[in-house]
C-alpha cells in the first residue's frame, strides 16, 4: 500500500483541499491482488487504491470513461507474428495507473484509510489526474 501511495504522490495525482459544500466526496478503498509465478507460487502481493465507482454519477462525477484494454485475440496475433519473425517478447508490468491524463472536472475523494494527513484529518483530496474507479475499473474524468 505504501508503494502505491508513493507512486500516486510522485505522479502528483491529487492535492489536499477543504471539503466542498456543493460536491459529493467519493470514497476510496483498497483492492488486493496476489500475483503468481508460472509455477503457481506467489510472486508478490499488490495493493491498488480505487475510487468507489458505485457512488459516481455520470455527468456529475465524470463525463466520459476510457480504459484501454487489449483484446485476447489481438495479443495472440501479436505473439504469433513475433514467433514467426523470431522476435523476442518482453513482459512489462506498469506499477501505476496514474500516468498522464489530467481531468477537467472537480473531483474529490476521501483520504485513504491509514494514510490520512496529520493535522488535516478533515480535508479531502482534489484529483488532478485520472484515478481508477472500482466500478468496472473505470477512470474518472476526461484525458487531455
Amino acid at each position: 500500500m505504501e508503494e502505491e501511495i508513493k507512486m500516486i504522490e510522485k505522479n502528483n495525482t491529487w492535492e489536499l483541499a477543504d471539503r466542498p459544500k456543493d460536491k459529493e466526496v467519493i470514497g476510496v478503498k483498497w483492492i488486493y491482488k496476489t500475483k503468481l509465478n508460472a509455477d503457481g507460487s506467489i510472486q508478490k502481493h499488490k495493493a491498488r487504491l480505487v475510487a468507489k465507482g458505485y457512488s459516481q454519477l455520470p455527468g456529475i462525477d465524470y463525463t466520459e470513461t476510457f480504459a484501454p484494454v487489449a483484446r485476447l485475440d489481438t495479443i495472440r496475433a501479436l505473439i504469433a507474428i513475433a514467433a514467426n519473425k523470431k522476435w523476442k517478447i518482453y513482459q512489462m508490468d506498469v506499477k501505476s495507473a496514474f500516468l498522464n491524463g489530467y481531468i477537467d472536472e472537480e473531483i474529490y475523494v476521501e483520504q485513504p484509510q491509514g494514510f490520512i494527513a496529520k493535522g488535516s484529518e478533515e480535508k479531502v483530496l482534489r484529483l488532478k489526474k485520472h484515478f481508477m474507479g472500482s466500478n468496472k475499473r473505470q477512470e474518472l474524468g476526461t484525458a487531455e
